[in-house]
Formats: structure tokens, C-alpha cells, sequence
């Protein structure tokens, strides 16, 4: 495989394969959320054993994608001198994911009465908790890409290595390291996709889709030694399950992450730059940009009864064939990508009120006191 080229300062190259992916991740999460709306016996069936194995693939792409575009905003504003405006910013970003983990989690919980259900490691306290840990590293070697993609990669694999370890770690630390019903999604392996994220956009901030497609192949080769070698990495270490946190598990995912990925940058590749985009284009890209607003939407629609009237669990959960589930997927799929067009002014409208407001209360002159005499 041939070496990265010479690094330019940054690659100021739209990666608009990034956006799909987020959203192809993003429809495929709606369908795996909706299969509580198939009968229970079609739940047990071979298709949905199928459809199970590609959903395992949600996860990983979503918390790939965010280390991927934190890292790659970070190189950028290191090399345009901006990086301190950049790093307050994503800090309120990740705010963001919290406060809607939080909000997502009060809606199922009794947090009136046992408010520490805030703290339950669902999959966006996940995303949030690994770009939290992933932002300082990336703001201290944004300026160095060849050195944070080293770093972050060499970081990823040690996540994917220890991670079998955390099945049998003991409390306190088992509450955020080991998967159970308060931490569906805890630290590891998933920081370990963060860190691959890191790796491939800060490669792509510095040398562009050109060096992104370099990094994609590398981890997609990776991802096949892997792959390839269950047996081995599972003998490396004490009793485990192999399906949740073993190295070779985590390698076939980000394989098929990156290897999707790839494919999408090489349509992005293909497209003229100035080419009007498709509605299936729009389409994917609402999702891909507003993702946190459909996962907060879809899951309301699903799960949360309106006025204690409606949901479509409520109403068609553990009731429909496959044709019917086809019908009901696209209606909620439809519903929510109405639900991200409709918010999307007026988060605009309220973030650049806050933002406002800010700058008001940091230009105000307070008025010195008066100093009596006497």
C-alpha cells in the first residue's frame, strides 16, 4: 500500500460521504427500532436473524462518524488559525447530545424519584461520552495531523484490545465499561469506532478524499485480519462474549463501516462538484445532518404514547407482517423526516438567540460602583 502524501496544511474538501453515511445510519436505525411492530414469532424468524446482523452495524457508524467529524473540523481550524473558536463549539455540541440523552431518558424513567436514571448509558451518552474524551487529544494535535492519526488509531486498537477484559471488570468501573441494561452502550469497544473516526477524518482534513480513501482502505484491511482470526482472538482471552467485545467482533464492523463508507466516497467522487442533488440525495443528507432531531423524533413517534393515545407501538406493535411492517416503516420513516424538516428553523432560530444573548451579556460595560466618602 502506498505512503500518505506530503501533508498540505488542510484539505478544504467537502466530504459529503460522511453526511450519507450518517444518514444510511440513521434509516437503518428506524428499521431496527421498528421490528417491536413485527409479530413475535416473524421476530424469531431467519430475515430478521439477517436484518439483525446488518443493524449491528448502526452503532459503529454513528460513533465512527462523530470522532470522524470532530477530527476532521479540528485539523481544519488548527491549519486556518481558528481553533480556538472551534473547540468552544464543539464542547456546545456535545452539550447538545446530552441534553438530549437526558431528555430521552427522563421520558422512559421515573427520574422524579430516581433521578440517577439520567446517568443510564444509552447509545447518545455514549456518542457524547466519546467525543468528550476524544476532544482534548484532537485539540492538542490538531496542528500535527500525521502525529493525532497515529495516536488515534494506536488508541482505537488499544480499546478493541482490552475491551474482552471489561466483561469481567467489578463495580464501580462495570457500570461504564460492561454492557447491561444500565449501559447498553458503555465505553468499550465503542470508544475504540471514535477513535477510528479521529484516525480517518483527521486524515481527510489534512490530505482530503484522496488520503480519506488511502485511510479507508488501511482499516478495511485491518478490519479482514480481523476478521479472519476469531478463533485466535478469542483464545487471547479469558471467558468473554465474543459477539460484544471481542477484537475480531469489533474488526468486522468497522470493516463493513469503512468499506460502505469507501463505496459512498467513490459515488461522491464521480459527481460533478456544481451537479444539482437528487431528492434521494436530499433526502439522505436531512438525515445525515439532523441526525440527533430523527433520533429524538423517530423514537418519540415509536415508543412514546402521545397524550397517552398514540404510538406506533401502541397502535401496531407485535401485530404486523412484513408487508404491513413495510408500510408502517416508511410511514414512521416519512413522519420523521418531517418532524427534522420542521425543527431544523426553529433550532436555528433558538441557537442564534442564545448565541446572541451571549454576545450581549460579554460586550455589556457594568457600571463601576461609586465609592462614598466618609
Amino acid at each position: 500500500m502506498s505512503t500518505l502524501p506530503s501533508a498540505a496544511p488542510a484539505s478544504r474538501e467537502r466530504v459529503r460521504a460522511i453526511d450519507w453515511l450518517r444518514g444510511l445510519s440513521v434509516l437503518v436505525m428506524i428499521q431496527t427500532h421498528a421490528l417491536v411492530l413485527l409479530t413475535p414469532e416473524l421476530r424469531k424468524s431467519e430475515w430478521t436473524g439477517r436484518l439483525l446482523k446488518v443493524d449491528g452495524l448502526v452503532a459503529p457508524a454513528f460513533i465512527f462518524s462523530a470522532g470522524f467529524a470532530l477530527a476532521l473540523l479540528m485539523v481544519r481550524s488548527a491549519a486556518a488559525g481558528v481553533l480556538h473558536e472551534r473547540v468552544p463549539r464543539n464542547l456546545r455540541r456535545i452539550a447538545e447530545v446530552f441534553a438530549v440523552a437526558a431528555l430521552v431518558n427522563a421520558v422512559w424513567f421515573p427520574i422524579r424519584t430516581e433521578p440517577v436514571w439520567l446517568l443510564r448509558l444509552d447509545i447518545l451518552h455514549c456518542v457524547g461520552l466519546c467525543l468528550l474524551i476524544t476532544l482534548p487529544m484532537a485539540a492538542l494535535l490538531a496542528s500535527r495531523p500525521r502525529v493525532l492519526a497515529g495516536t488515534a488509531f494506536v488508541l482505537a486498537m488499544v480499546a478493541f484490545a482490552l475491551a474482552p477484559f471489561s466483561d469481567s471488570a467489578g463495580e464501580p468501573w462495570a457500570s461504564f465499561l460492561r454492557k447491561s441494561s444500565w449501559a447498553p452502550f458503555p465505553l468499550v469497544p465503542w470508544v475504540g469506532f471514535a477513535w477510528l473516526g479521529a484516525f480517518s477524518g483527521c486524515i481527510a482534513g489534512a490530505w482530503g478524499r484522496k488520503g480519506l480513501a488511502w485511510a479507508l482502505g488501511f482499516l478495511i484491511a485491518v478490519g479482514l485480519a480481523g476478521t479472519l482470526m476469531p478463533r485466535v482472538l478469542s483464545d487471547l482471552y479469558p471467558p468473554h462474549r465474543f459477539f460484544v467485545t471481542n477484537p475480531s467482533n469489533s474488526a468486522t464492523r468497522f470493516m463493513w463501516v469503512c468499506a460502505v463508507l469507501l463505496v459512498m466516497l467513490w459515488v461522491e467522487g464521480r459527481m460533478a462538484p456544481d451537479a444539482k442533488p437528487s431528492r434521494a440525495r436530499r433526502f439522505l443528507e436531512v438525515f445525515g445532518t439532523a441526525s440527533l432531531s430523527a433520533y429524538f423524533f423517530h423514537e418519540m413517534l415509536l415508543y412514546y404514547r402521545v397524550f397517552g393515545v398514540f404510538s406506533f407501538q401502541k397502535v401496531w406493535g407485535d401485530s404486523s407482517g412484513w408487508l404491513k411492517f413495510s408500510g408502517l416503516l416508511a410511514l414512521l420513516i416519512a413522519c420523521t423526516f418531517v418532524l427534522c424538516l420542521a425543527w431544523d428553523p426553529v433550532e436555528r432560530a433558538v441557537k442564534k438567540a442564545f448565541t446572541r444573548a451571549g454576545q450581549l451579556l460579554l460586550s455589556a460595560r457594568w457600571m463601576r460602583p461609586v465609592r462614598r466618602r466618609g
